[in-house]
């Protein structure tokens, strides 16, 4: 792996059943920083779930794990960290925040992290 992307997971989940969790295993698994924002204040591993906007610096890749109606309350949050790209796993698909990435000249991408991950396409 040739650098690592620091990744906002949103809609983190300490519950092992969960994608959110396995994301941030596997993520952590392959040596990429991870920051978390979930619905309550946990820790996966060595990476804090916060249940608040963090202000975080240096955020490659925002990969959401979050209803496309409980994205919205994140549009302005999420482009404020001028990530590089956006990930949106199976079920979070969102027509307008797509968009608004595009404006935004951030990376909107369909796709699943734990098989962008597993086939070294992250």
């Amino acid at each position: 792996m040739s650098h690592t992307k620091k990744t906002l997971v949103l809609g983190a989940s300490d519950n092992p059943s969960r994608y959110s969790y396995l994301a941030i295993k596997k993520l952590r698994a392959y040596n990429h920083p991870v920051e978390a924002i979930g619905r309550k204040a946990v820790t996966v591993g060595d990476v804090v779930i916060h249940k608040d906007k963090q202000d975080f610096d240096g955020i490659d890749t925002v990969t959401l794990y979050l209803s496309p109606t409980n994205q919205q309350e994140y549009y302005d949050y999420i482009l404020s960290l001028k990530p590089r790209r956006i990930i949106f796993n199976p079920g979070t698909e969102n027509e307008e925040l797509y968009e608004l990435a595009m404006a935004n000249k951030i990376y909107p991408q369909e796709g699943c992290t734990l098989v962008m991950l597993s086939s070294g396409q992250y």
